[in-house]
């Protein structure tokens, strides 16, 4: 046990010597991440200043907006440090900090849309009863508990792995990854295996069943309607889809990677499947809700052409929020 807990540092393996090309992804990563903070950022003040906007769906928006400025910034500035370092070290508590970011960012983003999904279930399934069950209170007791329940279950099993003794400080992500330094333990993790199995079931695929139950729902309310009422369907529900769809891929192919030999793994391949999950989705939903959401769209567009709001559109209520079918 001589090597156990052996420094105070870990080492990310996963860079690759780019030469001077790392200066070019310097520069591409830095516009990226100042696109996501801009595009986010004006999602939620488009949100926040447009009182048309102040209902439940456009609100769970704007969160899924926080939850992506939350997990950038716990991500990119270490990232854009090390492209320019030839040294690829991170210290513990800083290692530890930016799991619990990244992780409880990934849950964050599960739980927004599972509440996303309720919120169109309720719409399309129940529209006379929408106003009612979808309350202020209804909405920010789901977003409270979204954010709560991961970060509590999170802050249990990140202490789990800070206590492990370690025998070895090579981590073979360009991030810090809880399973990877798991499997640097000089003790078995039987009890820590168990309570991460157990975890992902509540984090992961209670969300996940939750979601495709709710749009199996939508589908049977939507099979025997007209053309119209499906397209209104769609039209609400597909930005939904998208993000969803996006987020599963991306987070699938993270924990398939978390479980590979990397050293079979061609490195670029490597590398672009840890960086999808943390900036595809942060990237794509501002884009997605921006364009494809009329209210939103309209918005945008008369900041970005600087006209004023015409009256006509001041007394609208609710174009989305409600589907009358």
């Amino acid at each position: 046990m001589e090597n156990s807990t052996l420094s105070f540092y870990f080492n990310l393996t996963m860079f690759m010597n780019i030469g001077h090309y790392r200066y070019l992804a310097f520069v591409f990563c830095l516009l990226l991440y100042g696109f996501i903070v801009s595009a986010n950022l004006f999602m939620i003040l488009i949100i926040l200043r447009e009182n048309t906007l102040h209902e439940p769906m456009y609100i769970f928006i704007a969160f899924l907006s926080v939850n992506s400025l939350y997990g950038s910034t716990g991500f990119f500035p270490r990232f854009l440090m090390d492209l320019l370092s030839d040294i690829h070290v991170i210290s513990r508590p800083a290692c530890f900090t930016q799991i619990y970011v990244i992780y409880t960012y990934a849950s964050y983003e599960l739980t927004i849309l599972s509440i996303m999904a309720y919120d169109r279930y309720v719409a399309v399934c129940h529209p006379l009863h929408y106003h009612r069950k979808m309350t202020s209170k209804t909405v920010y007791t789901l977003v409270f508990f979204a954010w709560v329940c991961p970060a509590c279950y999170l802050t249990v099993s990140l202490n789990m792995v800070v206590r492990l003794p370690l025998c070895g400080n090579n981590i073979q992500r360009i991030y810090c990854a809880s399973w990877n330094i798991v499997k640097l333990s000089c003790v078995t993790t039987a009890v820590t295996n168990i309570v991460a199995m157990l975890g992902a079931i509540i984090i992961a695929f209670l969300p996940f069943g939750f979601i495709l139950y709710t749009y199996l729902r939508i589908v049977v309310a939507c099979w025997k309607k007209s053309s119209e009422v499906r397209g209104k369907v769609l039209q609400s529900c597909l930005p939904h889809v998208i993000s969803f769809v996006t987020y599963s891929i991306t987070s699938f192919s993270d924990t398939a990677l978390s479980r590979e030999n990397l050293d079979e793994i061609n490195p670029f391949v490597a590398v672009i499947l840890s960086l999808e999950f943390v900036i595809i989705p942060p990237v794509l939903n501002p884009l997605v809700y921006g364009l494809k959401l009329p209210e939103i769209r309209r918005h945008i567009l008369r900041i970005l052409s600087l006209k004023p709001q015409t009256k006509k559109n001041s007394h609208q209520t609710l174009p989305e929020s409600t589907l009358t079918m």
